[in-house]
């Protein structure tokens, strides 16, 4: 068994135990573009957070505009709102938005019947009074299905038995160049992992006001066919448009889960190894370059030589950010978990020194006017888990740039699963070495971004914007969380993230 199935094997066995359900992504299918998209509940006592609503907005009221106003005021552009709409509309931190997909009731039972297909359906998007038609199926992998479909416990067969699975929206169903307040997709991510239903946004939010190249994450409300369904996180895709936005030249290859070097440190030097991964100008002739350069460039480097090495090839300050704010929030099911497969290490006592071991949930972008590779996070479900309740799966043993076992792999977690010290990959390693540009990131996140009050206030102002929509969700269907299991894991989050404050200090 390879790693990853293992892995959303072991796990969501796991999260069924506390009763909870799994969520993931996986590649789409053969006619669609390639692209993107439990803890163990402690008693507490219980808890008042102080949730505040949302800021009543300031009415304003303005003069009559005149004639001469009126000549001078633009035009409003013709046709829908959504087709000339900005997408930070969509990702207002100050908005609950409501969407609704409404299918046919042969297409709603497809996708029921079988989740883990994963193929669009036709139906329509209806938003702030707005209707167009959408392509929407369920998105994750045999993780997300485990325990949500009445097939085999390992499999992704059977028909759907959870109210909420994530799902996808295809915006340009019909004409590749639609789009809805500037985006080709919509992602809402079910949160069935997250108690606290603050994960991905308050993770996404923490990264990007560091400096780091992340997706944007609000909370939805989402309705099916007439149905409240619940509350999600509606998260950016991360594709062409997100590089676009978010780099000065957004043209360059985007890739997802594959890392530069071998687990021997060598650089990776087919284009194959590459060009599976690709989410980005994979219908042109792509070229490697950039990618084939970063990894023979470090792979090369002598140790007097790394940090300048890498200093060429990518701006140290996101990326030590990205460190930071990862190794803060427990992100352990990300890219500094280095998941091992155990079939080519050997059984217990084995002293084999062939292994595969990867890192998961990341991308790469390479930026082509610079020539500068960029990390950028991705899937924050089981982000925050492992501060105060560890799971039998996600938790890294080291700390920042700690190596264990001889960089070979061990055993770690409640279930044992092997595991190597990220410090060990060469890359990585070299980060780690940046330690007074580590330090000083580390204490401007702390005093800033990260500190008790402003954090608090993120949580408790979230919280205000979503408490009915949980309640309702919780009234409406039985295998969502009770308001009071909800504030008492918002509160435990907000406990978790003042000791991590703690032991930093």
């Amino acid at each position: 068994m390879k790693y990853k199935q293992l892995l959303a094997s072991v796990f969501c066995l796991f999260v069924l135990a506390g009763s909870g359900s799994c969520s993931s992504d996986k590649a789409e299918q053969t006619q669609q573009s390639t692209e993107e998209d439990a803890p163990v509940a402690t008693e507490t006592p219980e808890p008042s957070p102080p949730l505040q609503q949302t800021p009543t907005e300031t009415l304003v009221i303005e003069d009559e505009p005149t004639e001469e106003d009126e000549e001078k005021s633009e035009p409003e552009p013709d046709g829908p709102k959504y087709e000339n709409g900005d997408s930070d509309y969509l990702f207002d931190q100050n908005r609950l938005h409501t969407f609704e997909l409404t299918l046919s009731e042969e297409n709603l039972a497809f996708l029921d019947a079988e989740p883990g297909r994963e193929e669009y359906v036709e139906g329509t998007l209806t938003f702030e009074g707005e209707s167009l038609p959408v392509g929407i199926r369920y998105k994750g992998s045999v993780g997300a299905w485990v325990g949500c479909v009445s097939g085999d416990f390992f499999s992704a067969e059977g028909e759907k038995t959870c109210t909420k699975l994530s799902m996808k929206v295809k915006i340009n169903w019909e004409d590749s160049d639609d789009k809805f307040y500037e985006v080709k997709k919509l992602q809402f991510h079910s949160q069935n992992l997250d108690p606290t239903k603050m994960h991905e946004r308050l993770g996404y939010y923490l990264f990007r006001e560091m400096g780091v190249p992340a997706p944007r994450s609000v909370h939805a409300r989402l309705i099916i066919n007439g149905e409240y369904n619940g509350i999600y996180a509606l998260t950016e895709q991360i594709d062409g448009r997100f590089t676009r936005e978010n780099f000065d030249d957004g043209t360059g290859n985007l890739y997802k889960e594959v890392w530069p070097l071998t687990n021997e440190g060598e650089a990776k030097t087919n284009d194959w190894d590459f060009e599976w991964a690709l989410k980005t100008n994979e219908d042109e002739d792509t070229s490697f370059d950039i990618m084939h350069g970063f990894s023979e460039a470090i792979a090369n480097a002598n140790k007097d030589d790394l940090q300048q090495v890498m200093r060429e090839w990518m701006d140290i300050d996101p990326v030590l950010a990205y460190a930071v704010v990862d190794r803060a929030i427990a992100n352990d099911d990300g890219v500094f978990h280095w998941y091992c497969d155990d079939e080519r290490i050997g059984g217990e006592g084995s002293n084999v020194e062939q292994f595969s071991c990867n890192p998961h949930n990341f991308y790469w972008y390479e930026d082509p006017t610079a020539g500068t590779m960029h990390l950028i996070p991705w899937d924050l479900d089981n982000a925050f888990e492992n501060i105060s309740r560890p799971n039998p799966v996600t938790p890294i043993k080291d700390g920042w740039g700690e190596r264990t076992n001889d960089c070979k792999p061990f055993a770690f977690g409640g279930w044992g699963l092997p595991q190597v010290s990220a410090a060990c990959d060469k890359i990585i390693g070299t980060w780690a070495l940046f330690e007074n540009e580590y330090q000083q990131i580390q204490n401007t996140f702390l005093t800033g971004v990260f500190s008790q009050e402003n954090v608090d206030n993120l949580i408790n102002t979230w919280a205000g914007q979503i408490k009915d929509a949980v309640q309702e969700a919780a009234g409406t269907h039985d295998d969502q969380p009770s308001m009071e299991d909800w504030l008492r894991n918002v509160e435990r989050l907000k406990n978790d993230l003042e000791t991590v404050r703690s032991k930093i200090n």
